[in-house]
Parts: C-alpha cells; structure tokens; sequence
C-alpha cells in the first residue's frame, strides 16, 4: 500500500524468478539459462545445475534492426525503443509488438512454466488473481533498462533479495527463462528471429545472474523472512487498523522503509506496508492497513487478524530514508495510510536531535479519514521545528495547498500516498523548482501491485 523507495524502475512485488514468459515449441535450450554459482554460497546455499554459465553464441554482428512503433501495455513499448545498444532495439520492438496482446502472453507464459516444471506451481499463490501479471512485468520492466547499468543493477538486486522469502532458487531461472523465450516465440511472430532470440538469451541471462548473486549475498546477511507475533490491534476507523507485531529475532530497519507481509490465510501472496515508526529500543514493529476491496491481504490484517497471531514478515527494504549529514529542511506529503512512513521519519529526526524544519502536509478525503492527526499534533506541539498541516480533499488540492507554502527548492521532499497524489505532487515540486533528485517517493509500479 505505502511501500517507499526511490528507484526509478518499478520494483515490481513479483512472483519468484522476477519474470513471466513461456518457452514454446521454438524455445532456447535451457543451457542457455544455466546461472553460475556465486561465488562461495554460504551453508546451504543451492547450487546451479550446470556449475559455470553457459554463455549464448554471439549475434552476428548487423545493423540494428528499424525502432519499433509505439505501444502501451508493456513495460519498453515507448518512443525510447529507437536508442540503445542493438540488444536493447531489438528488445524494445519485441516488447511494442507484444504489448496488445500482453495478457494472452502472460496466461501462455504461466502455463508452459507450470507443465514443463509442475513442482514450481507450489512457489506460486493457490489463486493467481493476485499474482497475474506481476512477475512478467518485472522481467520486461528489467529488460526494458538493460542500456541503464546503474538502474538495472538496483532493480535486479532488490528482486533478487526479495526473491528469497518466495523460496526461489538459482535452480529455477533456467525454467523461467525458457518459458519466457517460449512465450515471446510464439507471440512476437512480426519482430522474431534469431538474432533477436539470442539478444534476449543474452539479456536474460544477465537478469538472472545479478539476481542470484543478491540473494546469495543477502544469505549471508539475513533470513529470507521472520514470524511475527502480533501483539496489538487497534481499529482507528471502520476500514483502517494499526498493527503491532514483534518479529521472532532483531529487524534492522530504517525509517521510512517497508516490508512485504504474509498472513496465515493467504499463503504465499505478500503486500508491501511502509512502518509507521523509527526503531524503537523494544524491537517491536507498526504498520497501518487500510482494507481495500477485494483485497485479500489488507482484509486479513484489519478485519482478521488478532493479537497472537503469527504473520510472515520479509526484509526490509526501499530508500526513502533521511540523510542526516544535512541541514536542509523536510517536506513530507502523506496521504491517506501514506502518512505512515512520514510520520516514522519525522521520528527519526527527533531521534537523530537535529533542529531542522520539517514540513508535513497530511491528505485526506474527509475528516473522518485522518485517523493518525492527533499523533501528528502531539508530535507538533512537542517539536517547535515541526509543522502539521491538514488538508481535506475536495476543498483545495492537496498538490495546491503546498505550493502555496512555498518555496520549497531549498527542501528535500517526500510524498506517500495513492499513485495519483504521488503523480501531481511530483508534477508541483517540479513545477515549483524542487530538483527531481531531491523528491523522493512511493515507487508507482509497487503501489499499484501492491493494493490487496
């Protein structure tokens, strides 16, 4: 729901693999796919089939092939797709030829993953509403940015540490891989031949290999996930619950992160919730959920879930953290459950006994729906440094309302909160001479991946 970060790509909540595809009848030979071991893997670490990647034969050297149209639907199929390497072109008019017929390919994908390898079903959600589309979509998200070194690499680690919890081994990548090339052959019948087939072996294998290597190092670091207990329950309004939980062994975290939640009545499907505090001496955790439609998940946690309960909890991640090496103010726009992680970051600053000013304008639909203000006063009242203001949706626009309390080009900003607040309060900073890389945010992608 509120899970930060400021990673340009979207990091998708995906399935385990971080891809989507099937191999169909002219699919690459898995060899092709089989990872190398990282180096040293610790303990028990798996081990890859074949020990050493198998690299794919070169391309023959030839002019890239013509820029694709533009397309929707898929991550890749925009005006970009004529820059790049040959690979990236090549790649790019794939994913505009697939693109309309994206959901045929992601239903075909799965099917030819789960018959030629059935004991990878059981990695996967018994309902796969929730998952659908998620894990194709952060395979060709990380293709679309291969010419991007610096985004792709962030990307991929973060999938591959966050791969873990699913129980996705180096093991399993060839399997996926190939139904990736399957699902392309079949479907990209206009862009597909050899030397693009041998691009995306390449691309893939290149995808696969830093995801591995991630998780083999976060093992050193961590369990892929920890039990834990929910020790408080608190219904601040009809839909909207606050959520304590004490993990089973100590969880570094920083303020303004989040983490990936299992409950024990939808095994295997995961949401992303930022914490609503800074790290607290007892070790406990808090979460605010707001319960959506349909949303299996977020039910679960506010309608069903009780103290002494055990949840499933993954490691933290995201990068919307304070850098306490500046002076420069905070502005910090939350709406909705989104003033979750701002209100864990102005804590931070308390902890941290800087006197910066921090600026907080909380968003809502109603009165009714601020269901964290009396917090957020308190912690005004305490802090002459710290200013809360409220903001009610349909009076003024919440994006409106900040500029006009302006200027804000001196500030390093954070927003959280629905994908739409997050568009047009991006669109305001920027309008208002706020430097793109002082805004950081919600990634949009993982906002709305992880609405359930």
């Amino acid at each position: 729901m509120n899970a930060a970060t400021t990673t340009p790509a979207g990091r998708g909540s995906s399935g385990p693999g971080g891809a989507e595809g099937s191999a169909g009848d002219q699919g690459a030979a898995g060899g092709w796919f089989t990872p190398r071991t990282p180096a040293g893997p610790p303990g028990n670490a798996p081990a890859s089939p074949g020990g050493e990647r198998v690299r794919p034969p070169a391309a023959p050297a030839t002019q890239p092939p013509p820029a694709p149209p533009a397309a929707s639907g898929v991550p890749g199929a925009t005006a970009a797709a004529a820059s790049g390497s040959p690979d990236a072109i090549r790649i790019r008019r794939t994913l505009a030829e697939v693109a309309p017929v994206a959901d045929q390919m992601t239903s075909y994908f799965y099917a030819l993953l789960f018959v030629r390898h059935p004991p990878l079903r059981d990695l996967f959600p018994v309902a796969m509403d929730a998952q659908r589309d998620r894990l194709l979509r952060a395979l060709l998200t990380a293709a679309e940015h291969m010419d991007d070194p610096a985004v792709l690499t962030d990307y991929l680690r973060h999938l591959g540490r966050g791969h873990r919890k699913y129980g996705t081994q180096a093991a399993h990548y060839p399997a996926v891989g190939e139904a990736l090339i399957g699902a392309l052959t079949r479907y990209a019948t206009r862009t597909w031949d050899g030397e693009t087939e041998a691009a995306w072996i390449r691309t893939y294998t290149t995808i696969s290999q830093i995801m591995i290597d991630a998780a083999a190092d976060d093992e050193r670091k961590g369990p892929p996930w920890w039990h834990a207990e929910v020790v408080a329950h608190e219904l601040r309004t009809p839909d909207i619950a606050v959520v304590t939980v004490r993990p089973d062994q100590p969880y570094p975290f920083l303020a303004g992160q989040y983490a990936s939640l299992e409950t024990p009545w939808w095994p295997r499907v995961w949401r992303h919730y930022s914490f609503a505090a800074a790290p607290r001496p007892d070790g406990l955790l808090t979460f605010h959920v707001k319960a959506v439609p349909a949303g299996w998940v977020s039910n679960a946690l506010v309608h069903r879930a009780r103290p002494g309960d055990v949840l499933r909890l993954g490691p933290p991640a995201g990068s919307m953290t304070v850098d306490h090496t500046s002076d420069s103010g905070l502005l910090c726009v939350g709406g909705g459950t989104g003033i979750a992680p701002i209100k864990a970051l102005v804590e931070d600053v308390v902890e941290h006994g800087r006197r910066r000013p921090v600026e907080v304008f909380y968003g809502a639909r109603t009165d009714h729906d601020l269901y964290d203000i009396d917090t957020m006063l308190r912690l005004r009242q305490a802090h002459p440094w710290l200013e809360v203001r409220a903001v009610i949706d349909g009076k003024t626009p919440l994006p409106d309302v900040v500029r006009a309390h302006g200027p804000w080009d001196e500030y390093h900003a954070y927003l959280s909160g629905p994908p739409g607040m997050i568009r047009s309060g991006i669109d305001a900073l920027r309008g208002v001479g706020v430097p793109h890389e002082r805004i950081r945010h919600d990634s949009l992608d993982e906002l709305v991946a992880a609405t359930g």
